[in-house]
């Protein structure tokens, strides 16, 4: 399998650079019959990419998606489907400054080292956030998908910066959460953390955070043990997206600290179905999907391109030297991650729900407008 592609029936090959022509995605496995339009697509690349909030970058990239292939007449046809974006507000000539001087907190290095030299750095190339618009680009194919299963996945910020957001309800989730620049629900805490993004952005620094993403009406039997659990498939594709370096599901690290008659879940049966009363285990035991709301948690570190300089080397002179970072760099990337993270969680839905025998090849009298 390519390194690039995800999924065993529901196969997504991401593709492209953050400075090259384009990027875009390839998709197999989608079934026919599925309504599809550009328009669709283009209204989560908008949630992904940037608005006017003083701490993101300032590339303004029009994202403008073109479906070339496997939709026909406003339904996917069976076949590949591919999805391009163009890149059109480039500007190298910073990147081309600093070609052997590798960016610290970046994969500048590791990828120097493992191509040759060959990579593409600029804009940190295959590495850079950027190429997050393919998967939000397959993410939309996947949710339309989970939909004929009234699957629905909601992602959101509960901290930047080390302030901390208040649970809240699922309607307050759905209310807030496009309200702010953040995407955060509680308003409150919203508002504490743009200022801290502010502040670090302002000291020439960033700021990382977590966001939550919950999967609602999950069936019970997803996931396939004992290497393909569902927990493990969502944390490799969730670790696909750039910057994110910790996952956990349901209680998390805390169960360390609890004991077992706390940490299980209690079994209960509720209008004829078999529910737990509480979800430590995050909707997932075994690697397979309980009925539960699946729920993780995933931390994004601070931006690594900072304007404060920076100790790095100079790898043909094999010496040390001192970097300043110039360019057009978010001070938080949290917020526009919350798109990327659904659309991670979509995809391996999707695939886990076809090997489970629950979505058919040919979508047939069912109403996709919803």
């Amino acid at each position: 399998m390519s390194a690039n592609t995800i999924g065993a029936m529901f196969k997504v090959t991401s593709f492209g650079e953050s400075h090259g022509r384009c990027v875009g995605t390839i998709i197999e496995g989608c079934p026919a019959g599925l309504r599809i339009s550009e328009d669709m697509v283009q209204k989560e690349l908008e949630r992904r990419r940037t608005d006017q909030s003083s701490f993101l970058t300032q590339r303004k990239e029009e994202d403008k998606v073109e479906i070339v292939s496997g939709i026909f007449n406003g339904f996917t046809t069976g076949s590949p489907i591919c999805m391009i974006v163009w890149n059109k507000d480039i500007d190298s000539s910073t990147y081309e400054k600093i070609t052997f001087t590798p960016r610290p907190g970046h994969a500048d290095f590791t990828a120097y080292t493992k191509y040759g030299g060959f990579n593409d750095y600029r804009g940190g190339g295959r590495f850079s956030g950027r190429i997050t618009a393919s998967f939000v680009m397959a993410g939309v194919v996947a949710k339309k998908m989970l939909a004929l299963l009234s699957i629905e996945i909601l992602a959101y910020t509960v901290e930047i910066a080390g302030v901390k957001a208040k649970p809240k309800t699922l309607k307050e989730i759905k209310d807030n959460v496009e309200s702010n620049s953040v995407r955060c629900a509680d308003l409150t805490a919203a508002q504490r953390m743009v200022e801290a993004i502010n502040k670090a952005r302002d000291e020439g620094d960033s700021v990382g955070g977590v966001v939550e993403g919950v999967a609602l009406n999950v069936p019970v039997g997803l996931g396939e043990p004992v290497f393909d659990t569902l927990e493990g498939e969502l944390a490799k594709a969730i670790f696909a997206i750039p910057a994110v370096k910790a996952v956990e599901f349901g209680s998390g690290f805390k169960v360390v600290g609890m004991r077992g008659s706390e940490n299980n879940d209690a079994f209960i049966v509720e209008g004829g179905k078999v529910i737990t009363k509480s979800n430590n285990s995050g909707g997932i035991l075994g690697g397979i999907s309980n009925g539960m709301p699946i729920v993780c948690r995933i931390a994004f570190k601070p931006t690594p391109s900072i304007l404060k300089s920076q100790s790095t080397i100079d790898l043909i002179r094999m010496k040390p030297v001192t970097l300043k970072i110039r360019g057009r760099h978010d001070s938080c990337i949290v917020p526009r991650a919350v798109p990327v993270v659904e659309s991670m969680i979509a995809i391996v839905l999707a695939d886990h729900a076809i090997r489970t025998g629950l979505i058919p090849r040919v979508v047939k009298g069912v109403n996709l407008d919803r």
